[in-house]
């Protein structure tokens, strides 16, 4: 999902590029307008579509998932640093959809795919991990994790609701 929805903004900031004006396919209304988000300088901020940095976690999460399914060990070092892009990724995430709401005054609707499956992807290696990240099994166990994942999201459509209701 994410890893779609990042290819398809990148195709969108391409287009963009070429002209400024293009009529993108997710521009649904002043809300959901993908060209105000992806026209703004917070879309660029290392100097490269943010949309590229999704699309390369995204390759990375795969890859490594694929490596997982097929029954190869994936050390705790790869573990850990692919749980702390992944994180990383959240609060860039989040402060980007900050901007998106509060700053630029709408929504991209690929932004929010891209979030959801960071959400994801960083819930699925918090439970891999947690043990070696000094966690206990009292979080996994109770659904600590899962409930924490799912307050970041609700955050996020809180504040888009409380933004533009």
């Amino acid at each position: 999902m994410g890893f779609i929805a990042s290819f398809w903004q990148l195709l969108d900031k391409l287009a963009l590029l070429k002209n400024s004006h293009a009529a993108l396919s997710c521009n649904l209304n002043s809300v959901f307008n993908c060209s105000n988000i992806l026209n703004a300088h917070q879309s660029s901020v290392f100097g490269f579509p943010n949309s590229l940095l999704c699309l390369i976690l995204f390759l990375i999460a795969v890859v490594l998932g694929v490596t997982g399914l097929t029954g190869s060990k994936i050390h705790k070092w790869v573990r850990i640093a692919a749980q702390g892009m992944a994180l990383f990724t959240v609060g860039f995430g989040l402060w980007y959809l900050w901007q998106s709401i509060f700053n630029i005054g709408a929504f991209c609707i690929f932004c929010i795919f891209c979030f959801s499956g960071v959400l994801i992807i960083n819930a699925a290696w918090f439970r891999l991990n947690y043990k070696d990240l000094g966690f206990s099994d009292r979080w996994t166990t109770k659904g600590v994790d899962f409930f924490v994942w799912c307050l970041i999201a609700l955050v996020v459509v809180l504040e888009a609701l409380i933004k533009f209701a």
